[in-house]
């Protein structure tokens, strides 16, 4: 995958967390392993620069097991950002959807379609 691209679906995918509610960098680098690869070195800096832009603020809290650990919050401005990247995301998503879709969604339902098409070309080269 794209770095550029995976970074700013990620950016996306942080800020929907902090939209929820307030979240520490590993907590949210635990949450999003989960289901994409990421690393330290991708989220961090992506917190640092909304931080830095005002999109998040931050907090200490003390932990039960050692320092305190920085949570992360949304701003409104952060928000408001937020709204405007997910809504973008959502057109291009559709589109997306809406191409690759075309056959179905369910994998069976692309392989009949695909098996559609050759028996076509198939009869068509006859």
């Amino acid at each position: 995958m794209d770095a550029q691209f995976k970074r700013g679906i990620l950016e996306l995918c942080v800020m929907s967390m902090l939209a929820e509610r307030d979240h520490y960098g590993y907590e949210i680098i635990r949450e999003l392993s989960l289901v994409v690869d990421v690393s330290e070195n991708t989220i961090y800096p992506i917190l640092r620069r909304l931080t830095k832009e005002g999109r998040f603020t931050t907090y200490l809290k003390s932990s039960s097991s050692g320092a305190p650990r920085k949570y992360y919050t949304m701003t409104q401005k952060g928000f408001e950002h937020y709204v405007k990247q997910r809504e973008t995301w959502d057109e291009f998503i559709g589109g997306v959807y809406h191409i690759i879709d075309r056959g179905g969604k369910k994998i069976e339902q692309i392989f009949k379609r695909f098996a559609r098409r050759t028996e076509k070309d198939i009869i068509n080269d006859n």
